[in-house]
């Protein structure tokens, strides 16, 4: 067995799909890809293509592999969450720091979810920050027009 968790890559889900195919049970094919069989089941749930048509119903890898990816998280927290990306901008723009942000949001859990100021750092020098066009002259925060 692996020690760390690592996801099941495109050649992992090939040869998931060829054992399928020549019969192996669920076992079999966890031991012959040196993983739990419990990652098989859920592989195999997870990823299953279900058509219309019964000819194509089934486990493909390269099906699998784009349903996989699709369910990863991508961007940050900040990204992901519209309306806090506006409470945060609209705090810049009143000259909050990141530090008084992320301070006032770990205090008041209720309202909105805190994060550290650190990240609010990465989303205000990141693309989506840029695009906003949140400044840091002046040692003041603000959001330029």
């Amino acid at each position: 067995m692996m020690n760390g968790y690592q996801h099941l890559g495109l050649d992992e889900r090939r040869d998931i799909y060829r054992l399928v195919a020549t019969g192996r049970s669920v076992r079999q094919i966890a031991d012959a890809l040196g993983r739990h069989p419990a990652t098989i089941y859920r592989e195999l749930k997870r990823n299953r293509h279900l058509d219309e048509h019964p000819l194509f119903r089934g486990y493909y890898p390269t099906v699998a592999q784009t349903m996989a990816r699709g369910r990863r998280v991508r961007g940050g927290k900040i990204a992901r969450k519209p309306e806090l990306a506006a409470y945060i901008a609209d705090r810049l723009s009143a000259a909050w720091s990141p530090e008084q942000i992320a301070g006032y949001l770990r205090r008041h859990r209720g309202i909105r979810e805190a994060v550290c100021h650190e990240t609010i750092y990465q989303y205000v020098y990141g693309p989506d920050g840029r695009h906003q066009k949140l400044d840091t002259s002046k040692n003041r925060w603000r959001l330029t027009a």
